[in-house]
């Protein structure tokens, strides 16, 4: 069974940093995308961040020069650097993986349980 399981999150002031990880676990064949969304209390959940397999970046405009996403595709793992965060950052971060296990004719995705951060003003 594939596991993705996120660490990192925390409570940070405005202006701080946190760092992000996200591992996939199980016998993986490949791992195309990775990605971070994140879910506000009353919004929706929103794209953050991804990258594809060959380090190909994107991101919301809301994080553009302020987050760093980057992974170890020998560990199968995603990190989010967040830097100057800011209260609006507050929510619930989700890891994404675009995965294909080895027992799998295909990729699918696959969520983590989600980190909460919270930045303080």
């Amino acid at each position: 069974q594939v596991q993705v399981v996120e660490s990192g999150g925390g409570l940070v002031q405005a202006g701080g940093s946190l760092r992000l990880s996200c591992g996939a676990s199980a016998s993986i064949f490949r791992i195309n995308a990775m990605g971070w969304y994140r879910q506000a209390p009353g919004k929706q959940r929103e794209l953050v961040a991804t990258i594809t397999s060959g380090g190909t970046t994107n991101y919301a405009d809301s994080v553009k020069g302020r987050f760093t996403i980057s992974r170890d595709n020998a560990k199968n793992t995603v990190y989010l650097q967040m830097n100057s965060l800011k209260p609006e950052d507050t929510a619930v971060y989700y890891c994404n993986a675009n995965l294909q296990a080895h027992w799998d004719s295909k990729a699918y995705d696959y969520w983590g349980q989600g980190t909460q951060v919270t930045v303080s003003s």
